[in-house]
């Protein structure tokens, strides 16, 4: 099926506080505060419901009828749990895709699905977050009887204006970003929406599709949500036990071509599958495929995601660092456009999304 039809049910064009307040059934405030009783009584629908996770945070419960299921932190905007319905070697039903981890204090929840978006400094490579934590307020929900339930989280960072879009269906979930520049400036983003998929076993991870494209060593970009930070994905690995699969990385900023069909990940590695940005200079030029499916040979799952808008593919693996955060394995990956900045003019948007995908029925 052609990744275009995943694409959440509408993408509006901004956020529309006049337009959301109408629809409200409880006259709240045109941007929802996050409150799970309020959200219940203005939004709550057939496959989807507000309520509070193990930290108290508002969460809005999203399901479909084949019992795919996900949760989003509102505050936060931070998927941290997808349950698609699957079937695997020894089993069937709904089974978690993504590794969340709860601590304590700020910050207590990390991992899962999570939106990057910082502004470039123009005078170096270094960039300033624009989303902090409690920043996002639900704006609108939609469905589709059973088949797709959707929210559109909003919020407002300097001259922007920022809409997520988290769509789920049976056999698939959707992010999508879109920011519309109301400043009278050019502004210079970086963006990502990272993902921490997880696997059986370290051995048998890997991922397919990437073969031919650029690469280089690169340090995922700075987020709140993630479980390894910049320095730690980027710390090199000793080489033991687990060492193969691969050979040595590149340094940082040596460019290289992915040579083998399967990616082998059970070893450490922080990579951007992309066009250099000197070869994007050129009328014509290779992009990154827009696409690649992850392997997990233990289940026998797969997993294809899709990137929209976003110019680069992030793609992290924790080596021996994985069992900081528990028993099970994970990637962190996603589409991303961190190389180059993506510029939005005065009084234009810009849009990126990701689709998680399988067909494992």
């Amino acid at each position: 099926m052609a990744a275009a039809s995943f694409l959440p049910l509408h993408l509006p064009a901004s956020p529309r506080p006049a337009t959301v307040a109408a629809r409200a059934a409880s006259g709240v405030a045109s941007m929802v505060p996050a409150q799970a009783s309020q959200l219940e009584e203005a939004f709550g629908r057939k496959g989807l419901r507000f309520g509070t996770d193990a930290t108290g945070a508002p969460t809005a419960e999203l399901s479909v009828r084949n019992g795919s299921s996900l949760q989003l932190r509102l505050n936060d905007g931070l998927v941290t749990s997808y349950r698609p319905k699957v079937s695997w070697e020894g089993g069937d039903g709904c089974r978690e895709l993504l590794h969340t981890v709860v601590g304590a204090g700020a910050g207590a929840v990390r991992g899962g699905v999570g939106l990057v978006l910082n502004e470039a400094a123009s005078s170096s490579s270094s960039s300033s977050p624009l989303l902090g934590a409690s920043e996002w307020s639900v704006a609108d929900v939609d469905s589709d009887s059973y088949d797709a339930v959707q929210v559109e989280l909003g919020c407002v960072a300097s001259k922007l204006e920022v809409s997520y879009v988290v769509t789920l269906y049976p056999l698939s979930m959707a992010t999508a970003v879109i920011v519309k520049n109301n400043g009278a400036r050019p502004v210079e983003l970086t963006a990502a929406v990272l993902s921490h998929i997880k696997f059986d076993k370290r051995r048998g991870t890997a991922v397919e599709g990437l073969r031919g494209c650029p690469y280089c060593s690169h340090p995922p970009p700075a987020s709140g949500f993630a479980l390894l930070t910049p320095a730690e994905a980027m710390k090199r690995e000793e080489s033991g036990w687990f060492g193969g699969g691969g050979g040595e990385e590149p340094r940082q900023g040596a460019w290289t071509v992915e040579e083998n069909l399967y990616t082998i990940l059970k070893k450490k590695v922080s990579r951007v599958y992309a066009a250099p940005p000197e070869e994007r200079k050129k009328r014509i030029y290779n992009t990154a495929p827009s696409k690649f499916t992850t392997i997990d040979q233990s289940s026998g799952l797969g997993f294809r995601l899709v990137r929209m808008g976003f110019e680069d593919m992030y793609l992290g693996s924790p080596g021996g660092m994985y069992d900081k955060f528990g028993n099970d394995y994970f990637l962190c990956t996603g589409p991303a456009s961190i190389l180059v900045p993506v510029v939005v003019g005065p009084g234009e948007e810009w849009r990126g999304a990701q689709v998680i995908e399988h067909d494992n029925l």
